[in-house]
């Protein structure tokens, strides 16, 4: 007597309706958009000390070097992986968050005010974005 078999998971029917709807929702051009100004303002976070000019405050340039990485590559992965990784836009706002308080924290006094400006426009954009990234996956389920 043989054993009963049973579907795998990944063939489950609710498994296979979430990922043909993540797949439906990050195919749009305003998804794509989102993605590729995400991964623009994590890349400028990135290069923001040399291409403003604060590359001199050592703290507040590795703090924009590694968060603006960190911000790209986690806001990357959206348009490959959206199901899978759709919850870590709440991360990437954490991170844009931070982004507009670090000037003031990572090193307890004020920069000059072009990285002030800079951090806060980017952080402010980033915000955005990553708000938008979040409501993608609910968009449709408002809809319906």
């Amino acid at each position: 007597m043989t054993a009963p078999t049973s579907p795998r998971i990944d063939q489950h029917p609710d498994i296979l309706a979430l990922r043909a709807h993540s797949e439906e929702t990050t195919a749009t051009p305003a998804a794509q958009g989102l993605e590729a100004l995400a991964v623009l303002c994590g890349v400028y976070l990135a290069a923001s000390p040399w291409i403003v000019g604060f590359n001199g405050f050592s703290t507040l340039t590795a703090n924009n070097l590694i968060t603006g990485i960190a911000f790209a590559c986690l806001v990357g992965g959206f348009g490959s992986a959206y199901e899978r990784t759709h919850a870590m836009s709440w991360a990437a706002l954490c991170l844009a968050a931070w982004t507009i308080m670090a000037p003031w924290i990572v090193s307890g006094h004020a920069f000059i005010t072009a990285a002030n400006v800079s951090n806060v426009v980017v952080g402010i954009v980033s915000c955005v974005v990553a708000l938008a990234l979040a409501g993608l996956g609910l968009g449709r389920r408002a809809r319906r």
